[in-house]
């Protein structure tokens, strides 16, 4: 086990209400909604239009920008719409929306058997390049350009981000307990591609039970299973590259500028499906829970569920939410109806009952430090917030490093003065990206 660490938060991790329960599968929905963004870069471009019969697992939208990610049918039925929808994420996006026929019937083609150990990591990389594989820790990159460093770049590490450091969240956690070998899998496809033999999966120390079964899984593979303290934002890949290496991402560089490659424990299982049967991302595990919701569960939810959809499937709402958040509760997205899908990059629904939600008023900074001792970037939230709140933008990004913030949220979280630090923040990283700055 590592050692103390001095950044970041140890809040309330609520997640026993649904650590110990298993995985469930989804009921088949009536209809989902695809958007052709669910990723970072470019939207995908729909090849189907209304009116289509398509079947599960059948391309829908195609990756055309070097920085895209291909979208598939959740489920067989026909193409009802095509058109802007809700997004959690976006506000609204483009999307395919299907209507079930009930038969959930494959694709023809899609489910396969291969012997991964056969394949080139160029071989390998198409495939998950096909499946529309992305980050499923809620960064959503797509993970064929990740795993494809460029010409002259050197890896010696993979570390599989497996913290789940967020409260509430546990599809992380079950997945390790429940779908170890495909994990497994996964992480020795990925160790081929990159060509390392290093490789750390790094657990909080708050889930030995699936540090324990990783570590058995592992055995004999040369896969090392680290239990890292239980420490906010531990599983953010800055911080648990530091953690775990003791080295230190530069100020505007990429894990891969200091030989390290991040992946997702959940990614990990995508790659083994995609990968060994031939399956696009369709579905992922998401932790639907809060105070607001009637039984709390991880559910296996086709992408493009609603969210409505899937806290039906949890008994619905015991009392009014307060606020309904995709995500985790520090770097969620809150959002206004419970009409939005599903996406790839959604590793939580929670809502929120009246008495969870601590949205006092706002006053002006005290200059007491807390957030400054919180940051995990070592940055200065406070004035950061101050400059937002101005409109001093190049100032944000010149003289305080607005951009070497992952926006965790520790600094609204300790804040004695309620401030809203990391809506200022976001907002000037938008006007700066307006100005065509980063």
């Amino acid at each position: 086990m590592l050692g103390k660490i001095k950044w970041g938060i140890h809040p309330d991790t609520h997640k026993s209400p649904t650590e110990g329960k298993a995985i469930e599968s989804n009921e088949l929905p009536n209809r989902v909604i695809l958007p052709v963004q669910q990723h970072i870069g470019a939207p995908s471009v729909p090849i189907v239009k209304k009116g289509d019969l398509v079947k599960k697992g059948q391309l829908l939208a195609e990756a055309k920008a070097p920085v895209s990610s291909n979208v598939h049918a959740t489920i067989s039925g026909k193409v009802v719409d095509v058109s802007d929808q809700p997004h959690p994420v976006l506000g609204k996006c483009q999307a395919i929306a299907i209507e079930s026929d009930g038969a959930d019937e494959w694709a023809e083609g899609v489910l396969i058997e291969r012997d991964w150990q056969k394949l080139n990591p160029a071989e390998i990389l198409e495939i998950i390049k096909e499946a529309g594989i992305v980050g499923l820790g809620g960064a959503t990159f797509p993970t064929h350009i990740k795993l494809a460093p460029p010409s002259g770049s050197k890896v010696d590490t993979l570390i599989i981000n497996a913290a789940e450091c967020e409260p509430y969240l546990t599809a992380d956690h079950r997945i390790m307990l429940e779908y170890t070998e495909r994990v497994i899998t996964g992480i020795q496809i990925i160790q081929k591609v990159l060509g390392v033999s290093n490789v750390i999966v790094g657990i909080e120390d708050n889930k030995m039970d699936a540090v324990k079964v990783m570590a058995h899984a592992a055995a004999g593979t040369g896969i090392k299973v680290a239990a890292v303290p239980t420490r906010y934002p531990q599983g953010a890949e800055k911080t648990l590259i530091k953690t775990l290496l003791k080295r230190e991402v530069p100020s505007g560089k990429l894990p891969l500028s200091i030989g390290v490659v991040v992946q997702n424990v959940g990614t990990a299982v995508a790659i083994c499906d995609a990968v060994r049967n031939g399956i696009p991302l369709i579905e992922r595990v998401v932790t639907v829970s809060g105070g607001a919701i009637q039984e709390p569960k991880n559910l296996k939810l086709r992408i493009g569920t609603t969210f409505a959809e899937a806290i039906a499937q949890c008994g619905g709402l015991k009392s009014p939410a307060k606020k309904l958040i995709m995500g985790g509760p520090l770097m969620g997205a809150a959002q206004y109806t419970t009409d939005v899908p599903v996406i790839k990059g959604a590793s939580g629904i929670l809502a929120f009952a009246r008495e969870e939600v601590n949205d006092g008023p706002e006053s002006p900074c005290i200059r007491c430090g807390s957030c400054l001792d919180a940051c995990p970037m070592g940055l200065n939230p406070s004035m950061l917030s101050i400059l937002g709140e101005r409109s001093f933008v190049e100032e944000a990004v010149n003289e305080y490093h607005l951009f070497d913030c992952m926006e965790c949220g520790c600094c609204t979280y300790v804040c004695p003065a309620k401030r809203k630090i990391i809506h200022y923040i976001r907002y000037s990283k938008k006007m700066s990206a307006q100005k065509g700055g980063k």
